[in-house]
């Protein structure tokens, strides 16, 4: 091997090991066109997706484009959240909220399936519009008031609404043994 080899392999190797280096400080660092790094941070652009599950099984995402200087920047904007996945200029995080979602509060009702299981439909009750499934309910056990309640579908609206009809229905649970 050659001193021109020799030499041009180091400054690769040096470029490389400052490269990862400022990977590991969270700063991007532009590499010059004579192989020597500048420790001037570079703007990023990443595109950032943030998943938010919901109590009732339904993630949403939304797709934000950010420019930052430093990942760590990166890090503290999003500090609630949980990394998902990192690919070359995509970062994915991932939140669980503590509510239902939008959707079930816009257009969710309970209802029942036509084997009786206890379901969160997309509209009034109806066999295609099925958004979560509970517990099979012994509608025998059912007071006809309770029965045509979810025949017609109970709306929900929020959270509180959502954990105490789940309640309501638990003890009328086929497998439940009182």
């Amino acid at each position: 091997m050659g001193v021109k080899s020799v030499v041009k392999t180091l400054s690769v190797l040096v470029a490389c090991s400052a490269f990862m280096c400022s990977l590991n400080s969270g700063m991007v660092v532009a590499a010059q066109p004579n192989n020597q790094t500048k420790d001037e941070a570079v703007p990023l652009n990443v595109t950032v997706i943030l998943e938010r599950a919901y109590l009732d099984g339904e993630i949403s995402e939304e797709q934000i484009s950010e420019t930052v200087s430093s990942m760590e920047d990166l890090w503290q904007r999003y500090d609630g959240w949980q990394l998902v996945r990192i690919d070359e200029d995509i970062v994915v995080f991932k939140q669980d909220v503590d509510d239902i979602s939008p959707l079930l509060k816009a257009n969710g009702y309970f209802g029942l399936t036509e084997n009786g299981v206890l379901t969160i439909f997309n509209g009034r009750p109806d066999q295609s519009n099925i958004i979560q499934s509970f517990f099979q309910i012994d509608v025998g056990k059912l007071e006809s008031r309770k029965r045509q309640q979810l025949q017609k579908g109970i709306p929900i609206k929020t959270k509180d609404q959502y954990e105490k009809v789940i309640e309501a229905f638990r003890p009328y649970t086929r497998d439940n043994k009182q």
